[in-house]
């Protein structure tokens, strides 16, 4: 009898068990630091073109526009930043073996148009005069002590083969150029970290007196490279490097398209992965970027254990902060779905 009353109790209390809610949150009669966010992704059925979605405390998100396409024009894997005009700049990029990326600008996040192209000249990047003719994700940061934008993108060196597929991924390596107005761009490409493992998806972010390099580390995952298809951050003192060596994951194996936002109060921050192929996001949080981390709850289909939602089937994109008029204006725009 004890053993019957033992599991029910165990039972009735996994039904009441809940997380408790995640850090950053703003109280009711509170005003938020980060009033609202943008989501600029594409979807698993329609990749590489641009959706949006929004969300007032960066966990619960929305689709605008009945979930159709927001700008016909764009391709590429969605990358956004604002510059010192006040202008919102958006990098894509029709495919890897296009050779062009092509920038975009909006005034307000609803009318975009086009900016420049910039064609890397990829052979002439000193020390990789092997790289392919392959330019993956490029993304985009303003850096307002240096006055400078830094565009990074991942390049290749070696072809996959029918034994060894992931050799190609293993050889990507990250490129960056700078420029003042996105316009014209400082010399040759360069290669960001000197490291000899692969890396993609990397965005630069500054926080402080320092600089974060927030990547994919491209290895596979063994037991002697646990740390493979997950996302690390590195940190340098300077814009461009020499970064550290990653630190520990942040993330579970077969993780990418790394996207940061801090939480609306603005003291923890919300880091957002794909488990891909378009599976499902997941959100570790940290109250600063050296960590520790940890994984929120979410997808479970139990809503006292989701303690964040994204709508069914985004894929790679970038969230940024945006204003509450900017909010009330995009969904003015564009209508939202709840």
């Amino acid at each position: 009898m004890k053993k019957y009353i033992y599991v029910s109790l165990l039972f009735c209390s996994s039904l009441f068990a809940q997380q408790p809610n995640p850090p950053g949150q703003v109280k009711a009669n509170e005003k938020a630091v980060n009033q609202a966010y943008l989501f600029a992704h594409m979807t698993h059925q329609d990749y590489g073109k641009l959706y949006y979605s929004v969300s007032t405390d960066g966990l619960h998100w929305y689709p605008l526009n009945n979930k159709k396409r927001v700008f016909e024009d764009y391709h590429g894997h969605p990358d956004i930043t604002k510059g010192p005009d006040g202008k919102y700049y958006m990098a894509g990029n029709n495919s890897d073996d296009d050779p062009n990326i092509t920038i975009w600008t909006s005034p307000d996040l609803i009318t975009w148009k086009k900016h420049s192209t910039y064609t890397p000249n990829l052979k002439s990047t000193p020390g990789y005069a092997e790289a392919m003719q392959r330019i993956g994700a490029p993304k985009l940061y303003y850096d307002a002590p240096s006055g400078k934008f830094i565009m990074t993108w991942h390049t290749p060196h070696l072809e996959g083969t029918k034994d060894d597929g992931e050799r190609y991924w293993a050889s990507q390596r990250t490129l960056y150029v700078l420029s003042k107005d996105l316009k014209t761009f400082e010399g040759t490409p360069k290669r960001l970290f000197d490291w000899s493992f692969g890396t993609i998806d990397v965005s630069i972010r500054k926080v402080n007196d320092s600089y974060y390099a927030i990547l994919k580390d491209e290895s596979y995952p063994t037991l002697y490279w646990t740390t493979g298809k997950t996302v690390r951050i590195a940190k340098a003192a300077s814009l461009t490097g020499p970064y550290s060596l990653p630190a520990e994951p942040i993330s579970p194996n077969f993780r990418e398209a790394p996207t940061l936002i801090p939480s609306p109060d603005n003291k923890a921050w919300y880091m957002y992965y794909e488990q891909y192929p378009g599976v499902s996001y997941g959100l570790s949080m940290a109250d600063n970027l050296n960590g520790p981390w940890y994984q929120a709850s979410g997808y479970t289909f139990y809503s006292d254990w989701d303690k964040y939602s994204l709508p069914k089937d985004v894929r790679h994109g970038c969230m940024i902060t945006i204003s509450q008029s900017e909010y009330d204006a995009l969904v003015k725009k564009f209508g939202i779905e709840k």
